[in-house]
Formats: structure tokens, sequence, C-alpha cells
């Protein structure tokens, strides 16, 4: 994982992060991780998210919806769960999860567009 590991630990910098992942959703591996939260198992979370974001591309495609996913957004009553696909790097994504009461949406979304912009595996 070239820059993979340096990626997660940036994420976790963002405001409220709990933990950060980069995930194969082919396989719902976790490739790097950062971060620890007692309330979640962070690769049984990322191993359920893979089959969300397959679940999302299979109906686009059913729907003929010829478009890419920018992020996918969980939202629980304590967290926001982030899902962002690493576009250049077909089957990658970043997976953050995000405290509400500490966190700032719209920053992380965009802390996490540049980097998966800068993300080499």
């Amino acid at each position: 994982m070239a820059n993979a590991q340096l990626q997660v630990e940036n994420a976790l910098q963002i405001q409220g992060a709990l933990g950060a992942m980069i995930v194969d959703s082919e396989s719902g591996m976790v490739l790097a991780t950062a971060g620890k939260t007692a309330a979640l198992d962070l690769e049984i979370a990322a191993a359920g998210n893979s089959e969300i974001l397959k679940a999302i591309k299979r109906t686009l495609g059913d729907l003929r919806i010829n478009d890419t996913i920018e992020d996918v957004l969980v939202t629980l009553g304590h967290a926001y769960h982030i899902l962002r696909p690493v576009h250049h790097i077909p089957g990658i994504f970043f997976y953050v999860v995000i405290e509400r009461s500490t966190g700032n949406l719209a920053l992380a979304r965009r802390k996490l567009q540049y980097l998966e912009q800068d993300l080499e595996v």
C-alpha cells in the first residue's frame, strides 16, 4: 500500500473522526485503518458497507443510470458514516466514521475528496 496508511491517518485528523479505513469493496477487506472505537468493529462495518456500495452500483446499472457515486452517507444518531469510492482505483473506497456532536460533515466530505485524489495503492 503505497500511501494508504498515511491517507487513513490523515483522514483520522478530520474533526470528530473516530475511525478511518481504506477498503476493497470486492472482498470487504480492510487495506489500511486508523483509530478505534469500542462501540464499532470497523472490519465488520467495512464488510457490510462493501455490500451497500455493491448494491447501489447494481441498482444504478439496473436503472441504466450512467453516473458515478461521489459518496454514500449513513446518518446515525451519534455518528456519520461516509463511504467515498476512490475513482481512479476501481473497487477501493474510504470509510470514515465522524462523531456528529463534534464533526463537521461538509468539511469531512471535502477533506475526503482531497485524500481520495492523492491515494496510491
